[in-house]
């Protein structure tokens, strides 16, 4: 691995993990430093970081991670909506797989972290539940887009908004997802998963209209006060 590929996945880890927060600084020399690297790598990873839309760059103030606007959440909730029903459609097609096993041991790990009253396991637990289903789906443009695009940010959304939700409640709403995947027939998954995470951005964000429609007027406006999830 390059240094520059070294320093990517290392704030990308850091961001996952909630160590590096929205609106928190990156100083270049204090990284490099840390990584014992030049900082020529630290900017190349940074550049790449910007360019996935994760850090923002300013002349004067220097580098940050970016926040999240709320409408960009609303987008973000749609995309995965649609792009995880099309993975639940793909597992259920695909003969290899025992959905009910799989998703099975992944859903006996959020129940242990849940009885432990564990946030952090549990938090783990759960993307690993979801990636599972994106993996069985053996379909590589699906997973690589969830995995590697939007998973950045289904991290940072999670980790700031899923507290929201007693642990327990949490718990509960995953088994009863593992349940309508196993059995919804096929022709009409896709919409029961969309409808699932509809229902889970009201839930979060306790909005009158689940997937409400942009205004463009105020789309502008709203990307230049994005919310502060720390």
């Amino acid at each position: 691995m390059s240094a520059s590929k070294r320093v990517e996945a290392h704030l990308r880890k850091a961001i996952h993990a909630g160590k590096l927060r929205p609106r928190q600084r990156i100083i270049e020399e204090d990284l490099a430093r840390e990584l014992e690297v030049s900082r020529g790598p630290v900017r190349e990873a940074l550049l790449r970081l910007e360019r996935d839309g994760l850090v923002v760059t300013t002349s004067r103030r220097g580098t940050f991670i970016r926040d999240i606007s709320l409408a960009e959440i609303g987008v973000i909730f749609r995309m995965r909506a649609k792009l995880e029903g099309l993975c639940v459609r793909y597992m259920k097609e695909n003969p290899s797989v025992d959905c009910a096993e799989l998703l099975g041991r992944a859903l006996k790990k959020m129940k242990g972290a849940a009885a432990k009253n564990n946030e952090e396991q549990f938090f783990h637990a759960d993307m690993e539940l979801h990636r599972t289903i994106w993996k069985a789906s053996n379909q590589p443009l699906l997973y690589r887009t969830l995995n590697l695009l939007m998973n950045p940010y289904i991290y940072i959304i999670a980790r700031a908004y899923s507290s929201r939700i007693p642990l327990v409640n949490r718990r509960e709403n995953h088994e009863q997802y593992v349940r309508m995947v196993l059995k919804t027939p096929l022709d009409k998954i896709e919409d029961e998963v969309e409808e699932y995470f509809a229902g889970l951005y009201s839930r979060l964000f306790d909005q009158s209209s689940i997937f409400p429609a942009f205004d463009s007027g105020n789309w502008a406006d709203e990307l230049e006060s994005p919310l502060t999830l720390s």
